[in-house]
């Protein structure tokens, strides 16, 4: 995929900016976001976006509900990706939970607004999601056709994010959501994990039976590029490795890959305490995410890190050693 103008909206987080980097040496980035580049999160502690390196960026700012100067960029667009919404790792108080699910849903109005006031609509719209719009299971994988929902608050947002999505009239632009499993890469989730380690507490969490569905940030970026070449392709997707994990089997790869020897587990009831004092919800890893990409393999795309020791092997490669060891 060269020569693309690409619109990434909420593109400054970790996911963002790893598809800035895949994506902007060879096409135009947009990136619309709320803070600028250079914000300070666990994204970019060692991994920070080199703007100067990569021209062919440009950071426009947005409210994520207002339609401003911005939907200028939208016009003409080849892809836009869409990652906006406010972080779920945090409390689900009422406040929270409201600004998660309405930074969701407003983010999808605003774009689909812009694209309506398109004269050359963006060709393709990929809108993130998340697997943990499944239920906790540990009886059988959930693929796109045979998955349940049930209920709860991650599953009900999830929904109503794709029902926003999928009910925008926009006929000239496919439409296409991502159910992303927890993305690994040099940064975002695996730095909490990495500090875990440092501390000796890299063993199993809960029961560490739960399952963990993954995937490597290249093969999420390497995916978007075959659903924008491949026309024919629209709809509902699990962006996910078709090889998850328990959470044990996860904790100990992660352990011999950055050279760990021993880790301690942590109980339920640690978590529960511990998840209340930085802010929290217990969830995030007490969750079953039993994940598996079935219409996506389906369309020929071949994964390059289905396993879970190469890519990890892989982003520790990319990592400084003093972000996993003390020494």
């Amino acid at each position: 995929m060269k020569h693309c103008k690409i619109v990434i909206a909420g593109g400054t987080g970790f996911i963002g900016q790893e598809m800035i980097k895949h994506f902007g040496k060879e096409n135009n980035i947009i990136v619309l976001t709320r803070q600028l580049p250079d914000a300070s999160n666990n994204r970019n502690r060692y991994n920070s976006l080199n703007v100067a390196a990569l021209k062919n960026v440009k950071f426009i700012k947005w409210d994520g509900k207002e339609v401003a100067e911005w939907c200028n960029e939208i016009n003409g667009a080849d892809l836009i990706i869409n990652l906006a919404g406010k972080s779920v790792n945090c409390r689900y108080t009422e406040q929270n939970k409201k600004e998660i699910l309405d930074s969701r849903i407003d983010a999808v109005n605003a774009i689909a607004t812009a694209i309506k006031k398109c004269s050359t609509p963006p060709s393709c719209w990929i809108n993130a999601s998340s697997a943990t719009i499944y239920r906790h299971a540990q009886d059988r994988p959930q693929d796109e056709y045979t998955g349940e929902f049930h209920s709860g608050f991650s599953v009900n947002v999830c929904k109503a994010w794709e029902n926003a999505f999928f009910n925008q009239q926009t006929p000239g632009t496919r439409k296409i959501a991502l159910r992303m499993a927890i993305t690994l890469g040099p940064g975002g989730v695996l730095i909490p994990y990495f500090n875990l380690l440092k501390l000796g507490l890299g063993g199993k969490q809960g029961s560490g039976k739960q399952m963990y569905s993954w995937i490597h940030i290249k093969d999420t970026c390497r995916m978007i590029e075959w659903i924008t070449e491949n026309e024919n392709i629209e709809g509902t997707f699990n962006c996910s490795s078709p090889n998850p994990v328990t959470n044990k089997h996860f904790m100990q790869t992660l352990r011999n890959v950055t050279g760990y020897t021993i880790g301690l587990p942590a109980f339920e009831w640690m978590l529960k305490i511990g998840a209340v004092i930085i802010g929290t919800e217990t969830e995030l890893v007490l969750k079953s995410r039993w994940v598996i990409p079935t219409k996506i393999t389906e369309t020929g795309f071949q994964f390059k890190y289905p396993l879970l020791e190469d890519a990890l092997k892989d982003i520790i490669s990319e990592v400084p050693r003093k972000q996993y060891r003390l020494f």
